[in-house]
């Protein structure tokens, strides 16, 4: 049975292919980032940690803004001295020597948390709160908050249909090889849940952050092409990609 953003993607393919409607850029490249970035989230696999606090999703409808929130710290450094309280720490000028040789200031678990309220309340300024952010919510705040990480287009996913599939999966693996991360929206008939695609282990498993554990887990393909998702990322079926535009 489609998800009903299968139904969607299916209906809109089909109005394509009447209006004849021109094909998608390619993936771009990789820009150059800002000097002196320091990515929030490690190359590891399993538990993400800084500053003392799992780096996990503040409530039930914020995975969406902790993805944001990962992208931003990945493109611009400015992310990280807030979350890490070297603007508070510059501002009063205490200096706080012994946090600031560590990377990070006491209290770096309530900023991080604050910045996932901050975020979500941002990302869904036309939308309910409740319902969490809209894939169209995620792509709008990345303009508007972060020119860093380059501007991102929706791509809705019909995962009955293997070529839209292999497709999708395509246009993200060259993403990630461009060194670009890619959020990914799963769920069940109804989307339900952002992770972040982060890269390509030697394997060909993809390396993806999920915000309920706080973990970055290695996603096999495979999984994707069989709609069995949920045992590494909670949700079986496949909805969007947020690809480079």
């Amino acid at each position: 049975m489609r998800t009903v953003v299968g139904v969607a993607r299916w209906i809109g393919s089909r109005v394509g292919r009447v209006t004849r409607r021109p094909p998608p850029e390619p993936v771009a490249r990789v820009r150059p980032l800002a000097a002196g970035r320091r990515p929030l989230l490690s190359d590891r696999l399993g538990e993400q940690r800084r500053g003392g606090a799992r780096l996990d999703q503040v409530n039930g409808t914020t995975c969406g803004s902790a993805v944001l929130i990962a992208l931003a710290a990945w493109a611009d450094p400015a992310e990280m001295q807030h979350l890490d309280g070297e603007e508070a720490a510059t501002a009063s000028g205490s200096g706080v020597a012994a946090g600031a040789q560590a990377g990070v200031t006491i209290g770096f678990g309530a900023r991080y948390d604050a910045r996932q309220k901050e975020v979500h309340r941002q990302s869904t300024r036309f939308w309910p709160q409740a319902l969490g952010t809209t894939p169209w919510g995620m792509v709008g705040w990345l303009r508007r908050h972060v020119p860093a990480a380059g501007p991102y287009r929706v791509r809705l996913v019909d995962d009955v249909s293997a070529a839209d599939v292999d497709d999708v999966l395509g246009q993200a693996g060259a993403a990630l090889a461009a060194g670009r991360p890619v959020p990914l929206l799963v769920g069940s008939l109804v989307p339900r849940h952002y992770v972040l695609a982060l890269g390509v282990l030697d394997d060909g498993r993809w390396r993806v952050y999920e915000p309920t554990s706080g973990q970055i887990r290695a996603l096999d393909l495979r999984l994707v092409r069989e709609r069995r998702l949920a045992s590494v990322l909670g949700f079986d079926r496949l909805h969007a990609a947020l690809l480079p535009a």
